[in-house]
């Protein structure tokens, strides 16, 4: 057990330390987690860091953080809009010429995921059938990907491959979450600035925050130490295996899911967006109005999920899980409490542990934010 503290009671101490022991103890391999409120700071640690090794995850650890790098992505082009090189409201055809897309897409159904563009990685319909992209983890090409994580994708060829499936809807008629909005997003941020996606987060974003723990990989399949690891159970023809993934290439979601981070980073990051540092008023607000999902008690803004908890409160909020790793990151409305955490396990194609994580995240939520903590909606 790993705990600092410099906030706090001892029972709400006790409380959140219990609760991430359980989680490990319901399937998880390791989980590291951070709350930061007007009493201070509370982080810790349970678990391993290796599977079938003693050695908790370090606190201060980096991981994968998975579509937590959608809320990164729409703040960078919120900020290249307060600079007036984007319009959330063009068509991003006016941006993109060159790629076969319906005029009527905006930018702000990219960041919102309205726009009906098919997902590359794969789309699950209500059904229960699945339409195949890229070969993905979490997908029943998980086992392929396995076998080819070390693949470099262009963001360009991501965008191609989709655009040449049927669209989901037409734009603006529904919501379905759908990385190729984010890569597409990518290319219009290279297109208007003429530099790299990571130059311009360094310079809107980790660099003026300080968030040294903050990497765009692009290709690289390195993860900076320390860090937990994470594995994946691969069926193969020899039986199955359970294989060491926390190194492979993440350009296979680029820009939607490849970034990685530590809890430390999430937290100033989240609370630096909320409460106003980041992006000016108008268009925080923009980031934060919800637009209904379909999913009970929770909408989706503009990069963040806006999602009701506790007793009429309200949290933003981005989660994310990439091939064993999972992150939380969690704000009440102002940035004046924050909970972000690090998860890891050994993933499959059947997402086996998703139920365990849908537990585990309710809990946290509940313990941090629940009992009338969470903010009410402003």
């Amino acid at each position: 057990m790993s705990i600092t503290s410099t906030g706090h009671d001892e029972v709400t101490r006790a409380q959140l330390q219990t609760a991430i022991e359980e989680i490990v103890d319901a399937g998880f391999l390791g989980v590291v987690l951070r709350v930061r409120d007007e009493h201070g700071q509370w982080v810790g640690s349970a678990g391993s860091s290796r599977l079938g090794e003693p050695g908790e995850p370090p606190v201060d650890g980096h991981f994968r953080i998975g579509s937590n790098t959608k809320t990164f992505t729409a703040a960078l082009v919120l900020l290249l809009v307060a600079e007036g090189r984007i319009e959330l409201d063009a068509p991003v055809a006016a941006y993109l010429p060159e790629y076969a897309l319906d005029e009527r897409i905006t930018v702000r159904m990219l960041l919102q995921h309205t726009s009906g563009v098919f997902n590359f990685t794969g789309e699950f319909f209500p059904d229960g059938t699945y339409q195949p992209g890229i070969a993905a983890p979490g997908t029943p090409l998980g086992d392929a990907w396995v076998d080819d994580r070390f693949r470099t994708y262009r963001p360009q060829e991501l965008a191609e491959l989709a655009l040449s499936k049927p669209v989901r809807f037409e734009p603006g008629t529904g919501w379905s979450y759908s990385n190729t909005n984010y890569v597409l997003a990518r290319l219009v941020i290279e297109k208007v600035t003429g530099r790299t996606l990571p130059e311009e987060m360094q310079r809107l974003i980790t660099g003026p925050l300080g968030l040294v723990g903050t990497v765009l990989p692009e290709a690289s399949p390195e993860i900076p130490e320390p860090h937990a690891h994470a594995y994946y159970r691969h069926e193969g023809p020899d039986g199955t295996h359970v294989v060491d993934v926390a190194h492979h290439n993440p350009s296979w979601v680029s820009t939607g899911g490849d970034m990685i981070s530590t809890t430390a980073d999430l937290a100033t990051f989240i609370s630096a967006l909320l409460d106003g540092r980041l992006l000016p008023a108008p268009l925080l607000a923009e980031m934060c109005r919800p637009h209904p999902t379909g999913i009970p008690g929770m909408d989706y803004g503009l990069g963040v999920f806006v999602e009701k908890v506790g007793s009429g409160g309200t949290v933003i909020t981005h989660n994310g899980g990439l091939a064993g790793y999972a992150a939380l990151m969690y704000s009440t409305p102002d940035g004046s409490k924050t909970m972000t955490a690090s998860l890891t396990c050994v993933d499959d194609s059947k997402l086996t542990i998703a139920p365990v994580f849908v537990d585990a995240r309710q809990r946290l939520v509940e313990l941090v934010f629940g009992s009338g903590q969470a903010q009410p909606a402003g």
